[in-house]
């Protein structure tokens, strides 16, 4: 599952984590699903939506006529269950040596995790968390808002043009697209909602440092 163009240029790479880095959906599954229920809503449609937002984002489609405020509060206990739960959480194919090939290149994580949710998914995961990230606390707005991918560019000094976001869910390519950015999806999630380049999994991904600072990015 690899689709067109083969070799991209770039000077940073913006990281989604949970689909992109690490396969957390078992988790994801088990918690969302035990909202779902305790809600009284079908837990096949929650899934639809939770995918790549922060909770209280996902809540708030939801469950429309609650206040925010609830979703808030509800949203802190659904990070501090995920948190504690890492049974499944694994890495993506590939995720490893992709990181580690990305050694002194500039690149950030960007996720709708918290800091303690995806410093706990990362280490559960056996990866290294790149310098630069981007967490729920870093923005005010959830993908597909695409505040965090703007600030992960800033943080890099990296011209949001000149970015490449790696995203699984179609909150997450939405809000890259947003930003200007060219998207690679990253599983069959992803082909649901029009990246630029689609693969299968970071095993079909090489980076390679080209002149002047450039990145060239292989796939297939």
């Amino acid at each position: 599952m690899t689709t067109a163009p083969t070799v991209l240029t770039a000077r940073a790479l913006l990281l989604d984590m949970d689909g992109t880095l690490v396969n957390s959906d078992a988790v994801v599954e088990r918690c969302w699903r035990r909202w779902a229920d305790r809600h009284g809503l079908d837990g096949d449609e929650v899934m639809k939506v939770v995918h790549g937002r922060q909770g209280h984002a996902s809540m708030a489609m939801l469950l429309p006529d609650r206040p925010m405020e609830q979703n808030h509060t509800d949203n802190a206990r659904m990070l501090a269950e995920e948190t504690a739960d890492m049974d499944g959480v694994v890495a993506i194919a590939g995720a490893h040596d992709f990181l580690a090939s990305l050694a002194g290149l500039p690149h950030a994580l960007v996720t709708s995790a918290d800091v303690a949710l995806s410093t706990a998914r990362m280490a559960a995961a056996g990866l290294e968390l790149p310098d630069v990230r981007i967490t729920a606390e870093s923005v005010g707005a959830s993908k597909p808002d695409p505040e965090g991918f703007l600030k992960g560019a800033a943080e890099l000094g990296v011209a949001p043009e000149d970015c490449v976001v790696f995203e699984d869910s179609g909150a997450g390519i939405q809000a890259g697209k947003a930003a200007g950015m060219t998207v690679v999806g990253i599983g069959p999630r992803a082909g649901l909602h029009g990246p630029d380049v689609l693969v299968a999994d970071l095993t079909q991904v090489r980076v390679v440092p080209a002149e002047g600072g450039a990145l060239r990015l292989h796939f297939g």
